[in-house]
């Protein structure tokens, strides 16, 4: 055993199993990328007050699973839990909202990270792809990141998926459904951090996953039957634009989310495969929440889909994605003459865009063949000094065995037409 391991509640990614991390990455970000989403990356830790202010001080991230730290000069960092706060931070920093046509649409992809309780599907450090759409207010917008997260999880395969949809009003609505809640929630037998949320955010006690506290919240008043009539328009909007576009949806009444900036649209990914953690992504509208971290009035709505969770589904379904193997051509060099002759060789099949390794360390042939076999490579370049005297090489096909000279000088050409 090493004397180092990596920390508690994290993993490091290897190959082959990081072709799939990189696969499932690939197709999040496809749709958006081909529906004008630019991509933004932002600093792994950013200062603790936007996410107590953005995420919420009264929820689980910021009370409990923020990792936190002192510089040298006494500010306050936390690494970043979760990628809106930090995106809208940098468009806002950026002036981007003033630069064009709003709403900005941008995409991201990184590592996140929360002190939490270690199992499968949650860690501590975790990675996800996600999209904000920032300055407008339109249930079109709603709609089609709904319909983007869809379309990548169909592409990969997954159908065993649902997606829940509320809307959680505005800040015309919402005060008075949350007067409401208070009322119901103040009867309860709670314990007493659960009630100081009563104060804070009572919906999220709402969200409370513990058995004891969601069989007294059956009776619980519902935010659909409080919200004003625009927000029920807009709602209505996006609800109908998902059924036009064919993308099913369930609604939930009790669907609130972790974050305390959401407003109006909300909607979670669920794949009933992962257990209890079943949440594979989600996101929402969140229209106040520029203005939470000092910037102008920026109506946005985004999504984070978490790329753990989503090869865990894709486990669960059983699919397997069809990843092409690292290499293509593999070769073996037995002498010093072919060594020098085949470096070449690959090199500059490499540069012609063809993916290919050779036999490093002047191992034996029969170690150097099972070398070639572990690559996964299609082809294998065999040649020994006799071969380059007479000016071929030997083409090895991996999967029939079968072994056929090739003039040095058509190697190139013929590997070229045989991969095509």
């Amino acid at each position: 055993m090493s004397l180092f391991q990596a920390p508690k509640g994290t993993y490091d990614l290897l190959p082959p199993a990081s072709a799939t991390f990189l696969a499932v990455r690939e197709a999040i970000a496809a749709p958006l990328r081909n529906s004008g989403y630019g991509y933004v990356e932002t600093p792994g830790f950013e200062n603790v007050e936007l996410f107590a202010r953005g995420v919420g001080e009264s929820t689980d991230i910021v009370t409990k699973e923020m990792y936190t730290l002192t510089t040298k000069g006494g500010s306050s960092l936390a690494l970043r839990p979760e990628g809106t706060a930090s995106v809208l931070r940098a468009a806002l920093e950026a002036n981007l909202h003033k630069q064009g046509a709003l709403p900005v649409k941008l995409w991201y992809s990184g590592s996140y990270y929360r002190y939490e309780r270690p199992q499968a599907g949650r860690y501590r450090h975790f990675s996800q792809v996600g999209a904000e759409a920032i300055g407008a207010e339109d249930p079109a917008l709603d709609a089609e990141l709904i319909i983007l997260a869809d379309q990548a999880y169909r592409s990969l395969g997954l159908r065993q998926f649902r997606i829940l949809l509320n809307s959680l009003g505005d800040k015309e609505c919402r005060p008075v459904y949350r007067e409401a809640l208070q009322s119901f929630l103040r009867g309860l037998d709670l314990d007493e951090e659960t009630r100081r949320r009563i104060d804070i955010n009572p919906l999220r006690v709402l969200d409370d996953k513990r058995a004891e506290v969601q069989r007294q919240l059956a009776g619980a008043p519902v935010l659909a039957d409080h919200l004003c009539d625009a927000c029920r328009a807009y709602h209505k909007q996006v609800r109908e634009l998902l059924a036009e576009a064919g993308v099913a949806f369930e609604d939930d009444d009790r669907l609130v989310r972790g974050l305390d900036y959401y407003t109006r649209t909300t909607f979670e990914f669920v794949h009933d495969g992962l257990g209890s953690q079943s949440a594979v992504g989600g996101g929402g509208r969140y229209d106040g929440l520029s203005e939470m971290i000092g910037g102008p009035a920026l109506p946005s709505v985004g999504w984070a889909l978490g790329v753990d969770r989503t090869v865990l589904a894709l486990e669960a379904e059983g699919v397997t994605l069809d990843i092409p193997p690292a290499t293509s051509v593999y070769a073996v060099p037995v002498g010093e003459e072919a060594r020098r002759v085949l470096f070449g060789v690959v090199t500059r099949l490499r540069k012609e865009g063809i993916a290919a390794d050779f036999s490093y360390g002047g191992r034996g042939l029969k170690g150097a063949m099972k070398a070639a076999n572990r690559s996964g490579a299609r082809y294998t370049i065999v040649a020994g000094d006799r071969d380059l005297a007479e000016g071929h090489v030997q083409l090895k096909d991996m999967e029939s065995g079968e072994q056929t000279p090739v003039p040095l000088s058509d190697i190139a050409e013929v590997l070229r037409t045989r991969l095509s």
